[in-house]
């Protein structure tokens, strides 16, 4: 299906409105954005890990969702979806599911329940090939229970388990880079996207994502406004310069070969990136020039690496 703004933004939501996230979440954002690239007519199942989506667009007996949904412990979205597209085979198989109905499986997670506590399930999900999609909506730190760290936290962010001080500039460790590691699966599809402008890439992966046939994984830059501590009208100006300082590249692993899907003419230097994030604030504190200088350094090292993935 080629991209037609205005055609896909007229599509019916399958995220309802009235669910209770806070105002310039990048989750709710995404999670619409993946939605909308499921074609008229098929059904889906939706998975979606313990986090900030989960509990403020699902109280029993009420949902946002209009699809299919399942709440699922923190640590099993990848294990619960893949039991489910397991059973729904084994019923078509036995004539019990009509060939007309078609199903798509598609589970969110943050990255607390995806880096970390649900990795495990992931990692076998992904490994097996259940023709499911996982989609992380990366908002780097636990935000659900009170913004602490997880292995998605870049380094120096403050966090209530980093917090910045006298003896502490904030987490010490360098991000995972999850969607490399899903990649070593060697699964059929997996991509980097976030929130531009126009939504094209992120439509565009999306569809990908849930029409290639076996395991799919989708992450999602979307920040969060309480997390980050950015103005809630500046979230898409912040994914912007995600791209455009090569912090969150856009690429994808299709069947083995690695795209690089844009990049930018002008690299702007990461402290653009940064001092838009009060999270960031104490990085450009007199003294501190050398951290924005280590920041930048480990940028543009796994930016060089994956230019060369792709050249390969």
């Amino acid at each position: 299906m080629s991209y037609n703004l205005k055609e896909v933004m007229n599509k019916p939501e399958r995220l309802a409105a009235g669910h209770r996230m806070c105002a310039g979440c990048g989750a709710t954002i995404a999670v619409r954005g993946v939605l909308r690239a499921l074609h008229e007519g098929d059904h889906a199942v939706i998975g979606n890990a313990t986090g900030c989506l989960e509990v403020s667009t699902f109280m029993y007996p009420y949902t946002a969702w209009e699809d299919s949904y399942i709440h699922n412990a923190f640590e099993n979205a990848g294990a619960t979806l893949s039991g489910v597209e397991t059973a729904y085979r084994a019923l078509k198989k036995r004539g019990k599911i009509s060939e007309n109905d078609n199903f798509k499986f598609i589970t969110f997670g943050g990255d607390g329940g995806t880096y970390d506590i649900g990795f495990q399930s992931l990692s076998g999900a992904m490994e097996r090939g259940h023709d499911m999609v996982y989609v992380c909506y990366d908002n780097g730190a636990y935000m659900n229970t009170g913004i602490q760290r997880s292995s998605a936290t870049p380094m120096f962010a403050d966090t209530t388990t980093t917090p910045v001080g006298t003896q502490s500039n904030g987490k010490m460790q360098n991000r995972k880079d999850l969607a490399a590691i899903i990649a070593e699966h060697d699964i059929p599809y997996v991509a980097q996207t976030t929130l531009t402008q126009n939504f094209k890439d992120m439509y565009e992966k999306s569809e990908k994502a849930i029409y290639t046939e076996g395991a799919a994984f989708l992450n999602v830059m979307a920040p969060c406004p309480r997390g980050w501590r950015y103005e809630t009208s500046e979230i898409m100006k912040i994914c912007k310069l995600g791209i455009e300082t090569c912090y969150w590249p856009l690429f994808e692993v299709d069947h083995g070969k690695w795209i690089l899907n844009y990049e930018p003419k002008k690299k702007l230097p990461i402290e653009d990136f940064l001092r838009e994030q009060g999270r960031f604030k104490h990085l450009f504190k007199k003294g501190n020039e050398d951290l924005i200088v280590q920041f930048q350094n480990e940028v543009d090292r796994r930016w060089e690496d994956l230019k060369y993935r792709c050249e390969r």
